[in-house]
């Protein structure tokens, strides 16, 4: 199969096409809880958020949490974003921006640091699995970067041209994972980071998923 004419976009899951900060916050402040930690205000935690994530809890701790610490905080963490994330739903505008990209003739794909077994369900049950080439989630234990999940997505989507295509996340671990495989990424401001630390990584920053998409199509023109 030859090569996908026009730009790819490697859309991020949670935070980008999935609103679920308020189960975010909630998680975290739940697993925070497991280590007699006093909970943090959202603002906070966009402020202070990065991957690998123990990095996170050494942040907060002023250590890195041992081996049972991070164990007993990621099995909070996800045992109670699992139960209150049927309370999230897809970003504002995200089905029409979907359908609007397929509909036009070029290609996307999501790539999520999520449980695979558990994205795939999950996007299925919001009706836009069919505007994807491909979905994948992590595999693997969890708090790791996202860059050789990337390896792997790329190259499995065979008839896409890396330098053609462009990640939309909302993390600074998305922009680092993009230029891994050659890739350019557009960060967005609505999920786990502050517009600053953003800023900081010097790819382009938008405010909105459209304001992402249109960047997008700019970046890989």
């Amino acid at each position: 199969m030859g090569k996908l004419v026009g730009t790819h976009i490697v859309w991020d899951w949670n935070g980008t096409l999935f609103h679920d900060n308020d189960a975010i916050i909630g998680a975290t402040n739940a697993a925070f809880a497991e280590l007699g930690l006093d909970p943090i205000t959202m603002e906070q935690y966009r402020a202070l958020y990065c991957v690998p994530v123990p990095k996170f809890y050494e942040r907060l701790l002023g250590r890195l949490p041992t081996d049972a610490e991070w164990l007993v905080m990621d099995e909070t963490f996800h045992r109670y974003y699992t139960e209150h994330r049927v309370r999230c739903g897809l970003t504002e505008g995200v089905a029409e921006l979907l359908m609007s990209w397929r509909s036009s003739g070029r290609s996307q794909s999501i790539l999520s640091m999520y449980g695979h077994e558990e994205l795939v369900p999950l996007v299925r049950g919001f009706g836009i699995e069919e505007h994807f080439i491909r979905v994948d989630g992590r595999t693997g234990p969890s708090g790791g970067s996202k860059a050789e999940h990337m390896v792997r997505h790329i190259k499995a989507l065979v008839s896409v041209d890396p330098a053609r295509t462009v990640v939309i996340g909302d993390a600074a671990d998305d922009a680092v994972a993009a230029l891994h495989v050659g890739a350019r990424a557009v960060l967005y401001t609505g999920g786990s980071h502050s517009r600053a630390s953003l800023e900081a990584v010097g790819v382009p920053v938008v405010d909105t998923l459209g304001e992402a998409v249109a960047e997008a199509e700019r970046l890989a023109a």
